[in-house]
């Protein structure tokens, strides 16, 4: 996300099937791998939020959030 807008972060609660969160975290620790211990040092809650903060400005949700159509 390269954009001169400004940002803020935001504590939500959302739905998201168990699929999607299981496919996050395991994608997130495959891209962190395992430390020398053999543990995956990598905050699935944080890769999470990035994903779907990727998606939303991918899919320009400021516009989908325009549109009241969509309340």
């Amino acid at each position: 996300m390269n954009d001169d807008r400004e940002m803020i972060t935001v504590q939500v609660n959302l739905d998201i099937t168990v699929e999607a969160l299981q496919t996050v975290v395991a994608n997130a620790k495959e891209a962190a791998g395992k430390d020398e211990r053999g543990v995956y040092r990598v905050d699935t809650a944080d890769c999470l939020g990035k994903v779907i903060s990727q998606f939303l400005y991918d899919r320009d949700f400021d516009a989908f959030a325009r549109d009241m159509k969509n309340y």
